[in-house]
């Protein structure tokens, strides 16, 4: 049996000499540390080579061993070492190949914007790097198609205002220049025409004011000022503020609500919200039509819901409801506004953590704003 102090001699010669082969290693591979995988794999094998054969080479000259003994251990080692270092370059000429295959991959998609993944086996880390990106492009797809879609609703919407404000201007002129050069003069015409002028000047005001808000929205300038608020004075207040509106159109106006359903929100922008939805409905049903207003609790969250009798939406046009400046019809018809309401209600809804929706029900539509309790 070997006794300990020679071991442990053996054990000090083999480790230096295999420290100082793992630090010419270390040494080489920071030198090489911009160069190819293969290369970095090469020098990991020979370099485990060569600290495997300074061991050997200190450990047969201290046990004092025959040279036949010494060649043939050495010849071994060194043939295990030639296959190691073929196994190390072809692991990195894989690692290479699948590389070179996903940067291809990476450039074709910079072409077109879709990234397909190679059509080769990959090492693992590489395949899921491809899933990665694979996700990151479709995502950016998806943002870009929002753009695009939000850069085809601010052109409608310039050339919408555009129109829906020339045609109240040109009224305001005419009354103005007709006014001014006498042409008109008897008190009744004066008056209407006074009247016509300012009521023309509030649904100006109201375009403005609706463009103002809806900026804000787009900026995420929005600000809240959130309170305890009951929803079932909310339903109160806007039935309350739209029922001359509905007396004049001939619909039949009523609001609900079920239980006292307390919500954290800014009282005046979610009464704004909800006075959009009540105004489109009312705005949509035909006389003697009717439009309820409900607040309850649905699905764990407080609701309110908006009920007319417009008759329906057609199925393609429901998910552009919401979107700016959307009407759901060709004309462009005095008096209906910008099509910036339920642009704006949907802002201030998502602006508190809610969601609003739309769907047809019975005859007509059902406007859905849900908000956490």
């Amino acid at each position: 049996m070997i006794p300990f102090h020679a071991f442990a001699e053996v054990v000090a010669y083999a480790a230096g000499a295999a420290l100082v082969a793992g630090g010419v290693g270390v040494g080489l591979l920071y030198a090489l540390r911009a160069r190819s995988i293969t290369t970095l794999l090469a020098v990991v094998s020979a370099a485990t080579v060569l600290a495997t054969v300074a061991g050997i080479v200190t450990i047969t000259l201290k046990m004092l061993i025959t040279d036949h003994d010494r060649s043939v251990t050495l010849t071994v080692t060194a043939i295990a070492g030639l296959v190691g270092l073929g196994v190390s370059l072809v692991l990195g000429h894989r690692l290479i190949a699948g590389t070179r295959a996903l940067l291809g991959s990476v450039r074709r998609a910079g072409d077109d914007g879709r990234f397909v993944p190679p059509d080769r086996t990959l090492p693992a880390e590489l395949d899921e790097l491809a899933a990665e990106l694979s996700a990151a492009y479709a995502r950016l797809e998806t943002a870009r198609a929002r753009e695009r879609t939000l850069e085809t609703s601010r052109r409608e919407l310039v050339a919408w205002v555009s129109h829906d404000l020339r045609t109240p201007l040109a009224g305001l002129r005419a009354m103005a220049e007709a006014l001014e050069d006498g042409v008109v003069a008897d008190a009744e015409t004066v008056r209407r025409y006074h009247a016509q002028i300012r009521a023309e000047a509030d649904r100006l005001a109201a375009m403005v004011d609706d463009l103002f808000e809806l900026s804000r929205i787009h900026a995420g300038a929005l600000r809240l000022s959130r309170r305890r608020v009951g929803l079932a004075e909310l339903v109160s207040d806007t039935v309350a503020g739209t029922e001359p509106l509905a007396r004049a159109k001939g619909v039949r106006l009523s609001g609900l609500a079920h239980e006292i359903l307390p919500v954290e929100a800014d009282a005046a922008e979610l009464g704004r919200a909800l006075r959009n939805l009540v105004v489109n409905a009312i705005r949509h049903t035909p006389e003697d039509g009717g439009v309820e207003v409900v607040a309850g609790v649905e699905r764990g969250m407080a609701c309110v819901t908006v009920s007319d009798a417009c008759g329906g939406i057609p199925e393609q046009d429901l998910p552009r409801l919401f979107d700016v400046a959307f009407r759901g019809e060709a004309a462009r018809t005095p008096g209906g506004g910008a099509g910036l309401g339920l642009a704006i209600a949907r802002g201030i809804v998502e602006a508190h953590d809610g969601e609003i929706g739309v769907s047809n029900a019975g005859t007509g539509c059902r406007f859905v704003i849900r908000l956490p309790l």
